[in-house]
């Protein structure tokens, strides 16, 4: 068990602009449940359902193979597709530039979130200011009945958001069935380039602040680091990663430092050999903290929970997280295609693994609005005014 700080300096990460807790390609798992929010624009699912049983390859020679040119393409999506890895997905160059493009806090989309429902309905969650399908007149609550004329109920969310996507395309156009009460309608918003709005921050009576991370895109850290330090009065942080589903690590570690002083984060292997992960000195420790997570909460969302858990510096509150505890690096090739493939995995602070196996809450409770209200209620028992 790697229970102790590494000694010696902090070893920085050295591929800080690639090295990611993939985020897209666990989100059909929560989705299908209809468990959490999704947001239309998100990288596509790739198609693990066609790796072949009891073809398990080493990935480290394939990521050497890839890095050497001896193979090519459309070996290596072979390659990929018979590593037996979950996590190992290999993306187009048109695929891979729309994942960048969400890592770096935008994507194209018409701007909605969505969620299934329990009888297999697809609801606007939430509709993006701003956004073609605000000028549309979409509603949040909506029912969304259609896309280009396909019927989506039933259908898992990944491919809600796939079709909503289209090939990634800015300014195509993409047709919308449409139910709102009893009335039904068609709208035709044209795709856009959008930000992400990863960041939203709510200042409650009480005194309060609740921070949501939908994703940890470039630029998040800075995000909270202001919103916390744009607090009115001393009241205490909810820290929301519900629905979160990972991202850059370097950010969910960032936000580590915003609310440690210091010290350790995360352990984590590449290839094989141990590396550490470290947050900045002088963040936030006095204030009073909760994270609320669930089953959506993902990757390096479930990094930056359980590190704040094991140091003793949050109370954390929801369901048990989803458990993706591996590290996947990018690997180009020539015709700018990308074989992304698992390096190694990740421990928190006292140990622990958190792959298969997610985080435990210090409090377990169940149901949407009703999680946050019970999350706020131990913020309150904290020390922390919230009404």
């Amino acid at each position: 068990m790697l229970s102790h700080c590494p000694p010696g300096r902090p070893r920085r990460l050295r591929h800080a602009a690639t090295l990611t807790l993939v985020f897209g390609a666990v989100l059909a798992a929560g989705a299908a449940a209809g468990s959490f929010g999704h947001l239309v624009g998100e990288r596509r699912t790739p198609p693990h359902s066609r790796i072949p049983a009891g073809t398990v390859a080493d990935t480290d020679e394939i990521a050497a193979a890839i890095a050497a040119g001896k193979v090519g393409p459309q070996a290596a999506e072979a390659l990929v597709s018979r590593s037996g890895d979950r996590w190992s997905s290999f993306y187009t160059a048109q695929e891979y530039e729309g994942f960048e493009q969400s890592l770096d806090g935008r994507y194209v989309g018409v701007g909605l979130w969505v969620r299934r429902t329990e009888d297999g309905r697809i609801r606007i969650d939430r509709v993006q200011s701003g956004s073609p399908a605000a000028r549309a007149g979409v509603h949040a609550a909506d029912r969304l009945t259609s896309i280009d004329g396909v019927a989506v109920t039933g259908i898992p969310v990944t491919e809600v958001v796939a079709r909503l996507r289209g090939r990634g395309a800015a300014g195509t156009p993409v047709s919308l069935g449409l139910r709102r009460g009893a009335r039904s309608w068609e709208a035709s918003p044209r795709r856009a380039l959008l930000p992400t709005e990863s960041v939203r921050v709510r200042h409650l009576a009480g005194g309060a602040t609740v921070v949501t991370v939908d994703a940890f895109t470039k630029g998040v850290a800075e995000q909270v680091r202001r919103a916390l330090a744009g607090r009115p009065g001393h009241g205490g942080i909810l820290l929301d990663l519900r629905g979160n589903s990972g991202g850059l690590v370097t950010e969910a570690v960032g936000v580590a430092s915003a609310l440690l002083d210091g010290g350790l984060v995360a352990t984590y292997d590449v290839h094989g050999r141990q590396q550490a992960l470290y947050a900045d000195d002088a963040g936030d420790t006095g204030t009073p903290l909760v994270v609320l997570v669930d089953g959506g909460t993902m990757s390096a969302a479930e990094l930056l929970a359980g590190a704040l858990q094991d140091r003793g510096r949050a109370v954390v509150v929801g369901s048990r997280t989803f458990g993706k505890g591996s590290v996947q690096m990018p690997s180009r090739l020539s015709d700018g295609s990308v074989a992304e493939l698992t390096v190694g995995h990740y421990r928190l602070p006292a140990g622990r693994r958190v792959d298969g196996r997610g985080i435990e809450p210090d409090l377990a409770v169940t149901g949407g609005a009703d999680a946050e209200s019970q999350a706020l209620e131990v913020l309150d028992g904290l020390g922390a005014p919230t009404r």
